[in-house]
């Protein structure tokens, strides 16, 4: 597809979708014009790129997490390791959705490059009659142009969670997959039924990795902290543990190491054994939490 139709296609995506927008810099409503840019009563203008993506950002914020983090991640997400995940997070979505209009819509919050939300997109149109509004926002620019590329019919914004370009009360669910959390803008942009669904590692999450990575000290994880956080904020529906084994060949696993911020700092010697075996067993242990504003 060439650039042009798929930004014509995101581009009108945007068009019916954009009562669900505000002004990040005044807070007003934005509109779409000529199918190219999205612009207040204030004439603040943010265009849609190339790729049909628009970026909210007045200036670009550097981060660690690059382009070949985010390929990496995509790989990843695509072997299966995360499938079971993905499966849980569409199920929870099916018992929880309580409709006051037919259209599902859905905010994955530190999107990425939009793979488990373009997976769980895709499970739920398979499964269901309504209508499905997927919106992915990210910090990461290299993330969001990623995004766009790969996937279609879902809006992609390059955004600062803190303020973010939506209208109060837009979103029956948010998704927070093992990122930060802004749980005032939460509150705000969920309707009045919406439901937050945040995943937090657990204390064997990538066992294998913060074993051989880490000293004595470090090996131990604990996410009470998390957990007090969701909870102050959010009153708990439903909390899921998953826990499983998967198996990842050389390529994979070297893939896993360039996504995973564990591998930070990590000398090239120490990553060597990872990369180099032939198969290796990688533990997942999550817990998805659901839940709605106190």
């Amino acid at each position: 597809m060439s650039k042009n139709k798929k930004k014509t296609i995101q581009a009108k995506l945007l068009a019916k979708s954009q009562n669900i927008f505000r002004c990040p810099l005044c807070s007003n409503p934005m509109k779409v014009a000529y199918l190219s840019s999205l612009i207040c009563s204030k004439n603040h203008c943010f265009d849609l790129s190339k790729r049909g993506y628009v970026n909210f950002l007045s200036n670009s914020i550097q981060t660690r997490y690059g382009k070949t983090l985010f390929e990496s991640r995509k790989i990843v997400w695509n072997s299966g390791l995360f499938e079971r995940l993905s499966e849980n997070i569409s199920t929870k979505i099916f018992n929880e959705f309580k409709p006051k209009s037919k259209q599902i819509t859905l905010l994955d919050a530190g999107c990425g490059e939009g793979t488990p939300l373009y997976s769980i997109r895709k499970r739920i149109i398979q499964n269901t009659s309504n209508d499905f509004l997927g919106v992915g926002i990210d910090i990461s620019k290299e993330a969001i142009d990623i995004a766009s590329k790969d996937y279609s019919n879902v809006i992609w914004c390059v955004s600062d969670l803190a303020n973010s370009p939506f209208e109060k009360k837009q979103f029956n669910f948010i998704l927070n997959i093992l990122s930060p959390s802004n749980y005032a803008e939460f509150r705000r942009i969920l309707d009045d039924d919406g439901i937050l669904i945040k995943v937090i590692p657990e204390r064997d999450y990538l066992l294998e990795l913060r074993n051989s990575f880490f000293e004595p000290t470090k090996k131990s994880y604990s996410n009470e902290k998390t957990l007090a956080r969701f909870q102050h904020h959010f009153k708990i529906l439903t909390a899921d543990r998953l826990r499983y084994h998967f198996s990842l060949d050389g390529t994979l696993m070297d893939h896993l190491i360039q996504m995973t911020p564990l591998s930070w700092g990590i000398s090239d010697e120490r990553l060597l054994p990872f990369s180099t075996m032939n198969t290796k067993k990688i533990t997942v242990d999550l817990t998805i939490l659901s839940g709605k504003p106190r």
